[in-house]
């Protein structure tokens, strides 16, 4: 857990259990992360649905299709740097049915996410395809994270436990990683 007191105290972290506990001191450790995503197709962003007609015509529009899903992140750290990246994944749509995204609409799932879907849904499961980081779908590349911050745990494994297979963006390559420039990571369709 993150704790902050005040504004003229330092943030406390802790892992669950409260097992360990590290102090940032405001001038050396304190870094601040930020990332979103959005869904791209045919040149337009499909963010989060307002309501449930918007999320029906996004999942139709959606449906038996490839598009992209992008995220940008960003690691400010104290002393000044910042490395930013832009994330590209592409992601192929099943044929679902009108019945399936009326389920998945009714379900409540679709009103907080880009493009009004999650790839992790367990009975929706709308996507047949990631070309790219699959985490980079889900909500956040781990691996692009540890590039940039390698006091992070590793995250090798994370992909094989999440799909059976390891990272295809092969993030964990120093050659497929970008401090502070846009990178754009496929795989070249092997990921299913």
């Amino acid at each position: 857990s993150l704790e902050f007191g005040g504004p003229n105290s330092e943030p406390s972290v802790s892992a669950p259990g409260g097992s360990h506990s590290t102090r940032a001191t405001r001038n050396s450790e304190l870094i601040v992360i930020a990332a979103d995503t959005t869904v791209l197709l045919d040149g337009d962003m499909l963010n989060k649905p307002a309501d449930a007609a918007e999320a029906w015509a996004m999942l139709r529009r959606l449906r038996g299709r490839t598009h992209v899903v992008q995220s940008c992140i960003v690691v400010a750290h104290a002393d000044g740097r910042e490395d930013v990246g832009i994330i590209s994944s592409e992601v192929v749509m099943r044929d679902y049915s009108d019945e399936e995204i009326a389920a998945y609409i009714a379900s409540g799932d679709p009103f907080d996410k880009a493009g009004s879907y999650a790839v992790q849904h367990p009975a929706f499961q709308p996507v047949a395809e990631i070309r790219g980081c699959p985490l980079n779908v889900i909500g956040l590349s781990l691996c692009q994270m540890r590039a940039w911050l390698p006091a992070l745990p590793a995250c090798e494994g994370v992909c094989t436990a999440w799909f059976g297979k390891a990272c295809p963006a092969r993030l964990n390559d120093p050659a497929h990683t970008v401090s502070g420039q846009i990178s754009n990571l496929k795989n070249n369709g092997d990921y299913p």
